[in-house]
């Protein structure tokens, strides 16, 4: 009897050790935050929050850079040359390490997952994929060549087979020339390549660095265009562009950089609407006109927030 006591005094002690060094459950955050103490940012599917970047832990690229992405929508990312805008776009896809860039402090979150600090082909698999500035494509391969190396990571024939087509109906030039040298595409062309070789990557949020860079106004244009068909679709673009009259045409929301910092924020819209925006980007006062359009004309109105510095 005193033996029967005796296990079941152990099996009882066991239990309740299980039961104390059992995990809690993960505390989940259904609030949003605020950043600085301006307005509220409604959390998206892209969530930058606080980041600080530098190269050669020197050279400070990024400070305290905080940008939503809502939910298949559009952000342009605005600011002159050496605002940051390509260092934010390096942070979110993981290619900051190639170029010596750090991510000192803050986070980025994709669809809840923390990107920092991982490897570039890893946030492709999750869906994440940036054209660069300056194309980057392989003049020498074909042009079908180049699209077959955007979706080598995906295994499915058929998916890849459809994307392709997908890809040809945005392009029907990339699939005339399919078997031409990519090197002896126009520049407009070459532009257009660079997109469907991320397109066939089958992304989520598509990371576009200047796509209208060097680019005549007419082609332009039918970048523009092409961003929000593919919006449209289903993919959420961060835009970089220093042509701020085509990036607010397509655009729901809008930041702008200076100097690593977010100025501005706001649908796109108001920063058509508003003046300082117009002089330095809009070329005066009757730009809104041009802008007024877009997808930020669908989008609800709020105040203009503004950061310090």
């Amino acid at each position: 009897m005193l033996r029967i006591l005796g296990h079941r005094a152990r099996r009882d002690h066991l239990r309740s050790t299980v039961s104390i060094r059992r995990p809690l459950p993960r505390e989940t955050c259904t609030g949003s935050y605020r950043d600085r103490g301006h307005d509220r940012i409604v959390p998206g599917m892209l969530s930058v929050t606080d980041l600080e970047v530098s190269y050669g832990g020197a050279v400070r690229a990024l400070r305290g850079v905080s940008v939503e992405l809502p939910d298949r929508g559009v952000v342009a990312v605005l600011g002159g040359n050496g605002a940051g805008k390509t260092t934010l776009l390096r942070g979110v896809s993981g290619n900051l390490r190639g170029v010596g860039g750090t991510i000192d402090a803050g986070s980025i979150t994709f669809e809840g997952t923390r990107l920092n600090g991982r490897p570039p082909a890893d946030i492709v698999r999750d869906g994440v994929v940036q054209v660069p500035e300056g194309r980057q494509i392989f003049t020498r391969l074909t042009v079908e060549e180049n699209l077959r190396i955007g979706g080598f990571s995906r295994r499915d024939r058929v998916a890849k087979a459809a994307t392709r087509e997908r890809v040809h109906e945005l392009f029907p030039v990339l699939h005339d020339r399919r078997h031409e040298r990519a090197g002896l595409l126009s520049g407009g062309q070459q532009q257009m390549l660079a997109i469907g070789r991320a397109l066939m990557a089958s992304p989520r949020l598509l990371l576009l660095d200047e796509p209208s860079l060097g680019l005549a106004p007419q082609v332009v244009d039918q970048i523009g265009r092409v961003v929000r068909t593919i919006n449209e679709q289903g993919t959420a673009v961060m835009l970089v562009e220093q042509n701020a009259a085509m990036a607010l045409r397509v655009a729901s929301h809008a930041v702008v950089l200076t100097v690593g910092e977010v100025s501005l924020r706001g649908t796109a819209d108001e920063l058509a609407a508003d003046e300082r925006i117009r002089e330095l980007y809009l070329g005066g006062a009757g730009a809104h006109a041009v802008v007024g359009s877009g997808a930020g004309a669908r989008a609800g109105h709020r105040r203009l927030g503004r950061w310090p510095g």
